[in-house]
């Protein structure tokens, strides 16, 4: 901005001079929403006003250049340059204008060019008239390393919604952010949201957004790699004997086959049935698991005695020869 004096940053900001910090936070916030570049295309004066609203927040929102904003405002009106006021030792020839002594004490951001102030004010490339330095022998400002804007944040999404994808809502610095989440996504799956990081005040710049994603495990489901894995409860004449019984897959119930005769912690696949990847879904893997009643029937007590009776095959035969020692 060109030197134009004093400038009430509090009155920028439409706040009074002793409003705390979240105050001055959410009063840049809403003004900054409504005057933003992106918001406004082309309208130079919004344009203005946000750098100005910029500019009063970054020196309002540190405490310690709001105290120095406070301490040395008696001489903002000293455009002239003159010579410092009473108690403060201050060479203003060797400031091009006013608005570089004001960054310079204030500590402000340093535009493309260094010392410039980045929102119009100062001289081509950050230094004085002419390209020199000025009286006090002081040079251009070297340029600054421009800050990193991005941020990051963690999601948690559940099981359903990263296997089938959707869309969430959320809440970004006081904005609401709708973002698409794919199919297929696991923990440690980066969403990127372009221009939703964090504020440069004074310049318009904003970083992107990082989510990272974090899945919630499920009742019944794994997830190993590209396949979905599950326990699937059987009875003991289903293991024995063998059958079709009904499970339930990502796509609905399905039928499969349990082979007679199979143990348990066998596995059953069902191919392309499982997580959504790249190159297609994975398999879905069933472990048999054992599943004893709570309580046995007077009939199936008298089955298994005659099954104890009958039996052809000692369980453990194999196991006493090689167990011993």
């Amino acid at each position: 901005m060109a030197g134009t004096g004093y400038r009430d940053y509090f009155k920028v900001l439409g706040v009074e001079r002793g409003a705390d910090a979240d105050t001055i936070k959410r009063s840049f916030r809403k003004l900054a929403r409504e005057y933003h570049p992106d918001v406004n295309p082309g309208n130079a004066a919004a344009e203005a006003k946000f750098k100005e609203i910029s500019e009063a927040y970054e020196v309002l929102s540190d405490p310690d250049k709001r105290r120095r904003y406070e301490q040395f405002g008696q001489y903002w009106n000293q455009a002239g340059g003159a010579g410092p006021g009473a108690g403060v030792d201050v060479d203003f020839g060797r400031y091009g204008n006013f608005d570089d002594f004001i960054n310079d004490l204030l500590g402000r951001f340093g535009g493309p060019g260094g010392g410039s102030s980045g929102f119009g004010g100062g001289f081509p490339g950050g230094g004085f008239p002419g390209g020199g330095v000025g009286a006090g022998g002081r040079g251009a400002s070297a340029p600054r390393q421009p800050a990193n804007l991005d941020a990051e944040a963690t999601v948690k999404v559940s099981f359903q919604e990263a296997f089938r994808g959707g869309e969430r809502t959320l809440s970004v610095n006081d904005e609401r952010v709708h973002v698409r989440i794919p199919a297929g996504v696991k923990t440690g799956s980066r969403l990127r949201l372009k221009g939703k990081g964090n504020l440069q005040p004074g310049t318009g710049r904003r970083g992107d957004l990082y989510l990272n994603l974090q899945v919630q495990p499920h009742a019944v489901w794994r997830l190993d790699g590209e396949q979905m894995r599950a326990d699937l409860p059987v009875s003991l004449d289903e293991l024995a004997l063998g059958g079709t019984v009904t499970v339930m897959t990502p796509d609905g119930e399905a039928d499969v086959t349990i082979p007679a005769g199979t143990s348990p912690g066998r596995s059953l696949r069902l191919k392309g049935k499982g997580w959504p990847g790249r190159s297609g879904r994975g398999d879905l893997l069933l472990t048999l698991s054992l599943q004893w009643p709570e309580r046995w029937s007077d009939q199936e007590q008298e089955l298994l005695r005659q099954l104890q009776q009958t039996r052809s095959s000692d369980p453990r035969r194999s196991w006493l020869q090689s167990a011993r020692l």
